[in-house]
């Protein structure tokens, strides 16, 4: 049996860990708690009630690493780009463009993965917010 790959956190570089839940595998950072998400796994796990609770890190904390620029994919080490979750524009997260993996923060996988009338409202504001 092949050991698995040991991959550091784009973020802040941690050794990350990986997270078995309804054998879906993801990575998770040991200090900043982001979580990384081959292919649509992501999509996968929104559909598994309690899947949440891999998200362990509080909000506070991937806030601070959330508006980091310089983001590279811990499987492939291309840039990743910063995108906007088509359902939930207040969402964003880190995408590889090479090989359809994702990066979520602290606190994201848990707001990608609840809907809430706050939600709602969110996406309401940055509707009609005034570029500037």
């Amino acid at each position: 049996m092949d050991k698995p790959k040991t991959m550091q956190c784009p973020k802040c570089r941690a050794t990350m860990e990986e997270v078995n839940y309804h054998d879906i595998l993801v990575q998770r950072c040991v200090a900043c708690k982001g979580i990384w998400f081959e292919g649509v796994s992501h999509k996968d796990l929104k559909n598994h009630r309690g899947a949440e609770r891999i998200d362990i890190g509080p909000e506070e904390l991937g806030r601070a690493f959330d508006h980091l620029a310089d983001v590279h994919c811990p499987d492939c080490g291309k840039p990743m780009q910063r995108v906007p979750d088509p359902f939930k524009p207040h969402l964003h997260y880190d995408a590889c463009p090479a090989h359809d993996g994702f990066f979520f923060d602290a606190g994201e996988f848990r707001d990608f993965k609840k809907d809430t009338l706050a939600d709602f409202f969110k996406d309401l504001a940055l509707k009609f917010k005034k570029p500037g």
